[in-house]
């Protein structure tokens, strides 16, 4: 089977896409109606999924280059692990006939085995080897006696109890992992496990799927870069910085289009170049309904558009579509919701190309420090503090502050998502809410 790279390969799909009941513009829901026609949070994630094709480009990379890649081919042990009998403990290695039943018996020691260096000299009756861990298990021999439990007579001689059996303390040969098997699958993400594993097999190279290549922008021309004085209204560009971490964090190849101005031209030609440059395209503001809001129309006139929103809160201008042959994420220009809905959407979505598994976030349950008010409607993701009660053991969470999806400080207090059905009608406090947490330590 041929491996090798296949130049220019692009994001392919044989479908098109069918609008999922989109409103007509005169009918677009506002920020603060309770409910609307939008899609619901598995209807959006259902129509993403449906549109994804992974990606099947294949690299040749070095092992210390392939964490947090994902395998191309399967990986198969060339080799046993361990590749012999050897043994788990400092002690003496001798014929499990040797243990006594009852009582005690001597032993002759005839040499010692090291870890790297094998006894030649097999072991007979009445003898035993002095053997280091990891050393090769000496002919004649299948137990070890850890020396902690051995009584040393003289430097030739120890004594041992009753206490032992056979086979004890030995690694045996394959007993890791045996040549011949699968030890992962293509579809793999490897971890630092993983690598360790594959170095154990002598892997010194891995042939893994190309990342996807994401190209993004902002748009606003009250938007400013670092750096660059603020005018009135002109506030800084915190969007591109989040997207560009979270991109990191996603493992993909990312290229950075910068901040377009709200002019139809320049967008328009934004969109087409990073189209023909990436698998996937994300921009952050443009959406929603204001007369400056270009996004939907320019993708209506150059791609298609599954939606172009979602019950959600925050985050409910949220389109997605495609341009070409690439995927396009429209995202809000709100700070938090641009987070929320990478997270919930965007994130899965590029994990799925990398590897064709849609993965899913750890959901845990907690206790409702406080009470939270919410109107049936649409799903809420409340930034969320999650703490471990010390007296009762207990997870607990509360609100990370004020919940407007300006308040960008809001997503860098907390620890967590809570999440909260759209047919949640609030929760008192004390009550078990369902809630996302960002990492796997509090």
């Amino acid at each position: 089977m041929d491996y090798s790279c296949q130049a220019n390969y692009r994001l392919r799909s044989n479908k098109t896409m069918t609008p999922m009941n989109p409103p007509k513009s005169s009918q677009q829901p506002s920020c603060a109606d309770p409910t609307d026609t939008s899609l619901s949070v598995q209807q959006a994630r259902d129509a993403i999924r449906s549109a994804l094709q992974p990606i099947e480009d294949i690299e040749l990379l070095p092992l210390r280059s392939a964490l947090g890649r994902v395998l191309g081919v399967d990986c198969v042990s060339p080799i046993d692990v361990p590749g012999h009998a050897n043994s788990a403990m400092d002690g003496y290695a001798l014929a499990g006939t040797e243990l006594p039943t009852q009582g005690t018996r001597d032993l002759k020691v005839i040499g010692t085995a090291f870890a790297g260096h094998g006894l030649s000299a097999g072991c007979g009756p009445g003898e035993c080897v002095r053997i280091m861990t990891g050393a090769p298990m000496p002919r004649g021999t299948d137990t070890v006696v850890m020396q902690e439990h051995v009584e040393r007579l003289d430097t030739q001689q120890v004594r041992i109890d009753a206490r032992h059996r056979p086979g004890q303390n030995v690694r045996q040969a394959g007993e890791d992992i045996s040549a011949g098997v699968r030890v992962f699958q293509a579809g793999h993400w490897l971890r630092a496990a993983d690598i360790g594993v594959l170095a154990s097999l002598g892997f010194s190279e891995l042939r893994v799927r190309r990342r996807p290549k994401v190209a993004f922008f902002s748009t606003g021309d009250e938007l400013r870069s670092i750096g660059e004085t603020l005018g009135e209204g002109e506030v800084y560009d915190s969007n591109r910085y989040s997207l560009y971490s979270m991109l990191r964090e996603a493992g993909v190849e990312i290229i950075d289009l910068g901040v377009i101005r709200d002019d139809r031209q320049a967008l328009g030609s934004a969109l087409t170049e990073a189209a023909a440059r990436a698998d996937v395209v994300i921009t952050s503001g443009g959406v929603s309904v204001g007369e400056a809001d270009f996004i939907k129309e320019l993708l209506q006139g150059v791609g298609e558009i599954a939606f172009w929103s979602v019950a959600v809160k925050p985050g409910r201008p949220l389109t997605f579509g495609r341009i070409g042959e690439a995927l396009f994420f429209g995202l809000p220009g709100n700070p938090v919701s641009v987070m929320v809905t990478f997270r919930q959407f965007v994130y899965p979505a590029l994990r799925s190309l990398a590897s064709g598994h849609w993965p899913s976030h750890l959901a845990l349950e907690a206790r409702a420090a406080v009470a939270l008010r919410k109107r049936p409607g649409r799903a809420e993701f409340v930034r969320g503090i999650l703490e471990r009660d010390g007296e009762a053991g207990l997870l607990t969470v509360r609100p990370a502050g004020a919940q407007g999806s300006g308040i960008l400080s809001s997503m860098s207090r907390a620890n967590c998502l809570v999440i909260l059905s759209a047919e949640c009608e609030g929760v008192a406090e004390g009550e078990m809410v369902q809630v996302e947490p960002f990492s796997t330590t509090l």
